[in-house]
């Protein structure tokens, strides 16, 4: 089934298909608030607001990328980019004479949303000016392969050893994914197709079910805390912090305040979402059947993204927005690239946001169930960079050595990066201005972000001028795709609702 089956899809079907990219969205809307929100001072209460607003945006932030953005069926999250100078901002000194954690953390949060609003500029210059178009029409299939690989693979953090934080419920979770869409389809004869389809609610039902009964059972009684934080159901305080009734509203938490250098390291990492998404961007076309996205496309989907982060820092969700990746490996495992579907699941956020109660029963499943479903989703996201090098030639030493290294320092600068953050709890560079250091710890500790950067420009300056290097790294294979108007289908998938084409033309 492909993007096209939009039209012909029943409805019933393109229902359940989007609670489960809601389902899918789930894991990283809790898990940024969880490990932002009791640092900023915050109790169960504003965590549980915190995830109904972060829910709430995303709901919005979708609906506007699929109607005006990129139009593709992509989920716009939350983004775990921005937890590092989100992080700075809360152990900035000007919050440290404050007493009371409420209040500390409604001062913390108007921190974060003035460095996102002044964040969000520069996606929405980048964007609707059409400078960034004029980035992605020098990315060839070459230069691709480490952005699009390494935006799956380079989450690998978030999976095996998340599943690890409870292994009696997150191994299961991931065997029963691989059989659900990979061996059940194929071995029985009727109903093949819904097992595939639907291995998210089938698994997650499942695996939610035997850590419930774990649970009452009384299996976690006399464990470490932190095991019972990973693996009961009960344990994520979400449902007793949810109010039964609540609309976010913008500035629900007071006014934003702004500080010069928490808003440049913001914009730093503004730009790198930028980089990751489209990755993300080139690998939901390519799993939405879709033909190639045209740069002009790519460059309205990162304005958009920037008009979500200026409605991320309103509404005060502590964090940024960029194009879900566990969502776009969904798409693969469900062959659905329906934009009614992602349509929908946005409803389903904007409901449960409303409806705190409801949202908080599905946001306390337990995380190493969303790892062990990130193992397979990551792993497609990352494939569909890999599947670019059909169009290189193989046997260059030029697309060789341009591969092999960017993928090399793409993960080996973020190695030293992290490694080192975690031994001296902060980054290799280290001045009395946090907001410098973010600037140049937070881009090299991003593996897409370097191996992008690494390919885009050896690719660019290397040997050009020999006859054979366009074909080699597999530039002429996506010329067609390169302008809006070249590919007759681009319209088709592409064009604005509402004839609103006439009015802003794509390029």
């Amino acid at each position: 089934v492909s993007y096209m089956s939009r039209l012909s899809f029943p409805l019933p079907e393109a229902v359940i298909l989007g609670f489960q990219h809601f389902i899918v969205m789930l894991g990283t809307t809790v898990i940024i608030p969880s490990a932002l929100v009791p640092q900023m001072g915050g109790g169960n209460e504003e965590k549980a607001r915190v995830i109904q607003t972060l829910l709430f945006v995303a709901g919005i932030n979708t609906l506007l990328q699929t109607f005006f953005g990129s139009r593709l069926p992509v989920v716009m999250g939350g983004s775990y980019t921005f937890v590092a100078p989100t992080i700075s901002i809360i152990l900035a000194g000007r919050y440290d004479n404050e007493t009371d954690p409420h209040e500390k953390f409604l001062r913390t949060m108007r921190g974060t949303q003035g460095a996102l609003i002044i964040a969000s500029t520069i996606q929405i210059i980048l964007g609707f000016s059409g400078l960034w178009r004029n980035v992605v029409k020098l990315l060839s299939p070459l230069s691709a392969v480490p952005l699009v690989s390494l935006v799956g693979f380079g989450l690998y953090e978030l999976g095996f050893p998340a599943v690890a934080k409870c292994v009696e419920i997150g191994l299961p979770e991931l065997i029963l994914m691989v059989a659900f869409s990979q061996y059940l389809p194929h071995v029985l004869h009727s109903g093949k197709g819904v097992f595939g389809r639907f291995s998210v609610l089938f698994t997650v039902s499942i695996v939610w079910l035997y850590a419930y009964i774990l649970t009452i059972s009384g299996a976690y009684k006399n464990v470490k805390l932190k095991t019972q934080a990973h693996c009961r159901v009960d344990r994520s305080g979400l449902i007793g912090g949810a109010p039964w009734i609540s609309v976010p509203y913008p500035f629900q938490w007071g006014a934003p305040t702004f500080d010069a250098g928490e808003c440049f390291a913001m914009m730093m990492t503004s730009f790198i979402a930028i980089v990751e998404s489209t990755g993300a961007f080139i690998a939901a076309s390519r799993y939405a059947s879709a033909t190639m996205i045209p740069p002009s496309i790519v460059s309205r989907g990162i304005g958009w993204q920037g008009i979500g982060i200026l409605l991320d820092s309103f509404f005060g969700t502590a964090n940024g927005t960029s194009v879900a990746v566990e969502n776009v490996g969904l798409l693969a495992v469900t062959h659905v690239g329906s934009r009614r579907v992602v349509q929908i699941s946005a409803g389903f956020m904007i409901f449960f946001a409303v409806l705190g109660k409801f949202g908080a029963l599905f946001a306390s499943i337990p995380l190493p169930i969303f790892a062990g479903m990130y193992c397979v989703f990551f792993a497609y996201v990352g494939a569909c960079g890999l599947s670019f090098l059909q169009f290189c030639n193989l046997n260059s030493f030029r697309t060789k050595f341009i591969l092999g290294f960017s993928f090399f320092i793409g993960i080996s600068v973020p190695q030293y990066f992290n490694e080192y953050a975690s031994v001296s709890g902060h980054g290799p560079v280290h001045t009395g201005a946090r907001w410098f250091n973010d600037m140049i710890n937070v881009p090299f500790s991003n593996k897409p972000f370097v191996a992008g950067l690494v390919a885009y420009f050896l690719d660019n300056t290397m040997h050009l001028h020999q006859s054979a290097v366009r074909k080699d790294r597999g530039y002429h294979w996506w010329d067609k795709f390169r302008s809006f108007k070249k590919d007759a289908r681009s319209e088709e998938f592409y064009s604005l609702p509402f004839n609103l084409n006439k009015f802003f033309p794509s390029v």
